[in-house]
């Protein structure tokens, strides 16, 4: 899992010195020497305005704070005010409770939550099983429609993800790789790593896609479609491979994909053809054949209103 280092005390960046006299005295008792095994880091304020916030290729998302506090009993944050930076806070053991701008939740392993910048919040680890967690606080120019369309996808604040080997693995990257100093490539790859860390929150779906098995309908079925490219399949098939009515498959389909049934179909099959143009010398009709296309007219046309030109042209141009 990571972070089994030695320990520090962190607790200048655990409660802020401006919260203080906001905190009421019997919370000072949940905020002892820290938590054994705990890692953090704070990016340098003239590192992120110099290195981060200007840069080309991360200045639309970046850390400015990342860390862990295993088993972190006594953990307690509040922020009347909200914080400067959005936060995303994963729990992948005991529990603990979150209120956000009013919102108030039970967090639990396999639980996350997020902060959004300005909004006033507190968390809390419980006492008796207190929680395990990765803390990552970030900015940039990219952050608010993310984290719009996370809250949208959540329908709130809290949601879950049920394997955290990918997590885990994106963070202990970004974690490691700041350790190592603040050089542009140490900035980059760690801020580039950021982004698909954040999409494991919000896609869970694909990102567990290679190891467990998929419950999303419209991930089953295009599934089902990549495993018949070789034959015409119709929408009641389509819809059948998930248990649902042809109509209601449509909607949801579409809802997700931005495309009808027919249409994805469509495209997995140029998408397999452009594979046989440039790693095959099958002819054209052959092709068709292949993908379950009788008509290699048909199918010419269908690939040159997908892909912008012939197939010909396609196998021409040795696009790689």
């Amino acid at each position: 899992m990571g972070f089994h280092g030695q320990y520090h005390d962190f607790r200048s960046t655990f409660v802020a010195t401006d919260y203080l006299a906001k905190i009421p005295t019997y919370m000072f008792n949940r905020k002892q020497d820290g938590f054994h095994g705990q890692k953090a880091i704070v990016i340098p304020r003239k590192i992120i305005d110099e290195l981060c916030a200007s840069h080309p290729i991360i200045g639309n998302l970046y850390i400015t704070d990342i860390g862990y506090y295993p088993k972190a009993k006594f953990h307690y944050r509040e922020r009347p005010d909200g914080a400067d930076q959005h936060i995303l806070i994963y729990c992948i053991e005991g529990k603990g409770e979150a209120t956000i701008n009013g919102e108030s939740f039970d967090i639990g392993a396999g639980d996350f939550f997020i902060v959004p910048a300005k909004i006033g919040h507190q968390y809390a680890s419980n006492e008796k099983k207190p929680w395990t967690i990765f803390w990552v606080h970030f900015k940039g120019e990219a952050t608010a429609p993310m984290i719009d369309l996370l809250e949208k996808q959540l329908n709130g604040y809290k949601g879950s993800i049920q394997n955290s080997k990918k997590s885990i693995d994106l963070f202990d990257e970004m974690y490691l790789q700041l350790e190592r100093g603040y050089s542009g490539d140490h900035l980059v790859y760690s801020n580039m790593c950021l982004m698909h860390y954040l999409a494991t929150f919000m896609y869970p779906d694909s990102s567990l896609a290679s190891h467990l098995p998929q419950q999303d309908s419209s991930n089953v079925a295009i599934d089902f479609l990549n495993n018949n490219l070789d034959r015409t399949v119709s929408l009641e098939e389509m819809a059948a491979s998930v248990g649902l009515s042809p109509s209601h498959f449509s909607f949801v389909f579409k809802k997700k994909t931005g495309f009808t049934p027919i249409e994805y179909f469509n495209h997995l099959k140029v998408q397999k053809a452009c594979q046989f143009l440039l790693f095959t010398d099958l002819r054209i009709k052959e092709i068709a054949f292949e993908l379950g296309i009788e008509d290699p007219f048909y199918f010419s046309r269908m690939f040159t209103k997908v892909m912008g030109l012939s197939p010909n042209e396609y196998r021409e141009k040795k696009i790689h």
